[in-house]
């Protein structure tokens, strides 16, 4: 497409007032999903978090690694399970999790913001006790996952006043029954960014965002206010796999995340779109 140098005024006079209004801001963007795997997204998603910094928004980029962990798993012989969506861990598969998401994945990232001019640091939930975590408990084992219990957020915050982005990578300090677990990456986003008080939550998805018809993406629900979300989940409107992004978004909005969004991952720029433009895309949960 191209643009004329008065279109791209126009553009970069739009997004004034909303750097304006995010500047010494913290926006929390959880990344996976199909952003993670086309290379070309991933550029997109990589320089959009890199912009946002050069106009004095803090970052933190939280992020997951499935296909990566499977990839693996499979080399070495092993079959992915899941339960109720979440991967089961055993004590093979959490040493796989903590060497695929903490090593190569994380460093893969941290490496591409180097690599066009941001200043990143990787980061896991184990370093300096940063995310603490006992074994989920539920109708079923599910092995090392562990349910979050404690956020100390201090080594991202010394790192973001030091000018960079945090690339954090979900696996948590354990206890004695397993001294690290696996954390679902969209409830590790949403408990980080409560601890930090982050002005915006973006859950990065293979979706347009929540639709009335998941097969129509013309049927997308811009705005979700907190008191519908049971309705939606009674309709079937909400169901599977969505349930449990719905309520980390639920969680985060009452944890004071005011602008908490599921955002389609899959267009690229889709981060700048929302957070810098009129337009906004992708579903808003509010009270």
């Amino acid at each position: 497409m191209f643009l004329s140098n008065m279109d791209k005024a126009t553009v970069l006079t739009q997004a004034l007032p909303y750097i304006q209004k995010y500047t010494g801001k913290t926006v929390v963007v959880k990344y996976g999903g199909n952003a993670m795997i086309n290379e070309g997204l991933k550029e997109a998603v990589i320089s959009d978090l890199v912009l946002l910094t050069l106009v004095g928004i803090n970052v933190v980029l939280v992020h997951g690694g499935g296909p990566e962990i499977s990839d693996m798993l499979k080399r070495v012989g092993k079959e992915s399970k899941f339960i109720n969506g979440l991967r089961y861990t055993d004590d093979e598969t959490i040493e796989i999790v903590q060497m695929v998401l903490a090593g190569k994945t994380n460093k893969d990232l941290v490496n591409k913001i180097e690599r066009i001019g941001g200043k990143a640091v990787g980061l896991c939930g184990i370093d300096g006790g940063m995310i603490k975590a006992h074994k989920l408990e539920g109708d079923a084992d599910y092995g090392n996952v562990g349910e979050i219990y404690e956020v100390d957020t201090s080594i991202i915050k010394d790192n973001i006043d030091k000018g960079y982005i945090p690339v954090v990578s979900t696996v948590a300090l354990g206890d004695d029954d397993s001294p690290v677990y696996n954390i679902n990456a969209d409830t590790a986003a949403c408990k980080i960014a409560i601890a930090l008080g982050a002005s915006n939550l973006l859950l990065l998805t293979d979706t347009r965002g929540l639709m009335r018809d998941v097969k129509d993406e013309d049927t997308l629900i811009p705005e979700v206010r907190l008191d519908e979300v049971q309705t939606l989940i009674d309709e079937g409107v909400i169901s599977g796999g969505m349930i449990p992004k719905v309520q980390c978004c639920v969680d985060a909005v009452k944890g004071g995340i005011a602008h908490t969004v599921i955002l389609d991952g899959r267009i690229a720029h889709s981060i700048l779109i929302e957070m810098l433009s009129d337009e906004g895309i992708g579903t808003l949960f509010k009270n």
